[in-house]
């Protein structure tokens, strides 16, 4: 009897406080207005986050701290790994790096959205195409690569190369869009705009966001359902149901981008399968455990886990029995992947991460998510209060001539116009103090022996990376068309704010660039055989997801 009793008290508690926690969650705990009631001024409030899902083809990297750049060897004794204990948050990684056909998807995309043979958009295709070139050898037979590796089946799922950190990135706002546009289709928010010939396929989350009506070339009849509230009256036909759909609802993926370095590293040394309670044992010198690039185990023994070069004039071993199986980029997924579950972060090609290149991370540096190369922008708006947009009658569009010659644009068509905040933006702020952070601490006016000067005075003496400058706009005498001059001065260095870093060894590289903690750098608008990329996104809410915690007295 006592305990059909205490049953009963049990389910009686748990009812009264679940109608109770129904009654409060449409309204304010503090002030008791309800949110999302138009009878009440249809204030917004987004559903209870149930968890982040995974986006396609990632894997979701739980955050920690680990000791970055920590490297075994340092043959080329350039001393720019100096250890660092740093905190890196949860967020999700490509399993594998970008492929040929993925990358072909998103060519055939942007031809399809800005047609080269318009005038207007003559040079958006060009610029994203990857550089094919970067196969041929003065002395060597390699043209097959250059004509068929990007587009022919066979290399279909074999990492994308060719492509420099400009395109990568490109590349991951683009996926942003992309996954944006299936995702509203398919949640029925917006109709199906790749069954309407008649409109270009542009979308742009941003845009979306901040003013939809300049999206599907003001066709308003491709958005017309939002978010359904309670109270909302069924509009008439033909009109905009329920309320637009603003960040705060969670319906649209977080922006994809390339990794910061601190991110990639961590990743890579996947230290979760060697730490022992709150420890890590040993160093990982791969991105797998152990101290061999051959597998240990008696079924594999002897095999290959990375596709890297084994000496000179060796990249795959001898003819029927192959070291690694490829001597040129192997198909994806073809070895094991490290403890978080990625594919090839150890050899095939080598990656593009976020970050500005430097010689060391300084101690002062920020340990929670480092980062090198920020610059903090923000929406340009006009004098009616409306976002601007590239294109527009108000804003053209603007390209930019990089030092190769190729010309890309600075926004898309059709995307929102940003700019650089002003001294106005952060008077009194104690975070940021700039727009532009590539340089801060190691190169900029605070951090060199002139610290007392002025801006204007600083900039008219020799800087601390002494870097080949962007050529200079002439006109040839004789053509009259412009031409590009490099400059003459003699420098010392390749490090610039434009200097960019890659991590991980490729099949070009010998062993001992496969240690994950091992850093190099390239220009941004450059582009070799054996770099490639992978994209990002961060983790919103929790770190861990669903996990038990030990329960503590």
């Amino acid at each position: 009897m006592k305990n059909v009793l205490k049953l009963s008290l049990v389910v009686l508690s748990t009812v009264i406080l679940h109608s109770c926690s129904r009654s409060t969650a449409g309204k304010s705990s503090l002030t008791g207005l309800p949110f999302n009631n138009p009878k009440y001024g249809s204030f917004t409030k987004g559903d209870e986050f149930a968890g982040q899902e995974i986006p396609p083809g990632m894997v979701a990297i739980e955050g920690g701290t680990f000791t970055m750049g920590q490297v075994q060897d340092d043959v080329m004794f350039d001393w720019n790994t100096t250890p660092k204990k740093l905190h890196v948050r949860s967020f999700f990684m490509d399993e594998t790096e970008v492929t040929n056909s993925e990358y072909f998807l998103y060519l055939q995309y942007i031809k399809d959205v800005f047609p080269p043979s318009e005038e207007k958009y003559k040079h958006v295709y060009s610029s994203v195409l990857p550089d094919t070139l970067v196969w041929r050898k003065s002395l060597g037979n390699t043209d097959i690569l250059s004509e068929n590796y990007l587009r022919h089946p066979a290399y279909g799922n074999y990492p994308v190369v060719g492509v420099s950190w400009i395109q990568a990135n490109q590349y991951c706002k683009w996926r942003t869009d992309a996954v944006n546009l299936k995702k509203l289709i398919d949640k029925g928010y917006i109709k199906n705009i790749f069954e309407n010939d008649s409109i270009r396929n542009f979308f742009d989350t941003e845009v979306f966001l901040a003013d939809s009506d300049q999206l599907f070339e003001g066709d308003t009849t491709i958005y017309q359902r939002g978010i359904r509230t309670r109270g909302t009256l069924r509009g008439e036909k033909g009109s905009f149901q329920g309320r637009k759909i603003t960040r705060a609802d969670g319906v649209l993926t977080q922006k994809f981008r390339l990794p910061t370095e601190a991110e990639w590293e961590f990743a890579a040394k996947a230290n979760i399968e060697n730490r022992e309670y709150n420890n890590v044992r040993g160093r990982k010198k791969y991105a797998w455990n152990g101290k061999y690039t051959r597998e240990t185990q008696k079924r594999f023994r002897g095999d290959q886990l990375a596709n890297f070069k084994q000496g000179k004039g060796n990249y795959s071993g001898l003819p029927g029995w192959s070291s690694d199986g490829s001597d040129i980029p192997i198909r994806v997924k073809s070895y094991p992947p490290n403890a978080f579950g990625l594919y090839d972060m150890s050899g095939n090609v080598a990656e593009w991460v976020a970050d500005v290149y430097r010689p060391i991370i300084d101690n002062k540096a920020n340990d929670f998510n480092y980062f090198r190369g920020n610059v903090f922008t923000k929406k340009m708006i006009d004098k009616n209060g409306n976002v601007v947009i590239a294109g527009s009658e108000s804003a053209k569009v603007e390209y930019d001539t990089l030092p190769n010659g190729k010309i890309v644009p600075k926004q898309l068509p059709g995307s929102i116009k940003y700019i650089p905040i002003t001294k106005d933006d952060v008077t009194l702020r104690r975070n940021f103090t700039a727009s532009d952070n590539r340089s801060i601490g190691d190169g900029d006016l605070n951090s060199s022996r002139f610290y007392q000067d002025d801006e204007d005075e600083f900039a008219s003496k020799p800087i601390m990376y002494n870097s080949p400058r962007t050529p200079s706009k002439v006109l040839d005498p004789v053509t009259g068309k412009e031409v590009l001059v490099n400059d003459t001065k003699k420098r010392t260095t390749l490090i610039s704010d434009r200097t960019r870093v890659y991590k991980g060894g490729a099949w070009s590289d010998r062993e001992y660039w496969l240690d994950p903690a091992q850093r190099r750098y390239l220009p941004e608008y450059m582009a070799t055989n054996y770099i490639g990329f992978r994209c990002v996104t961060s983790k919103l809410g929790a770190m861990t997801s669903g996990r038990k915690r030990t329960a503590r007295n």
